[in-house]
């Protein structure tokens, strides 16, 4: 797979961004585990689905990092939106209960 040449950050602009994909890896590694407690209050087919919709997303998030790509931020952001709107909608619509 070739991927672009990434954008020219040199300095401080390497050091920003570095910091920025560190937080965003670190915030979607508590989401994965959210994802992974979701047993707790979810059958094993949806804890199945979550875990690939998660590793799709950290799949999407580790592409944007080789191209570093500000995008990244977004991921984990979807992560959480999308875990807690599952567990929401399951718990009210198809009586998940912990």
């Amino acid at each position: 797979m070739h991927y672009p040449e990434p954008i020219g950050r040199h300095g401080a602009g390497l050091l920003l961004y570095t910091a920025v994909a560190a937080l965003a890896a670190a915030v979607q590694l508590v989401a994965g585990y959210f994802y992974l407690v979701s047993g707790l209050a979810a059958p094993l087919w949806a804890v199945a689905l979550l875990l690939g919709w998660w590793l799709v997303l950290t799949c999407v998030g580790v592409r944007l990092a080789f191209r570093r790509s500000y995008w990244l931020l977004l991921v984990p952001v979807v992560a959480v939106v999308t875990w807690w709107g599952a567990m929401v909608i399951g718990g009210s619509v198809l009586g998940w209960r912990a």
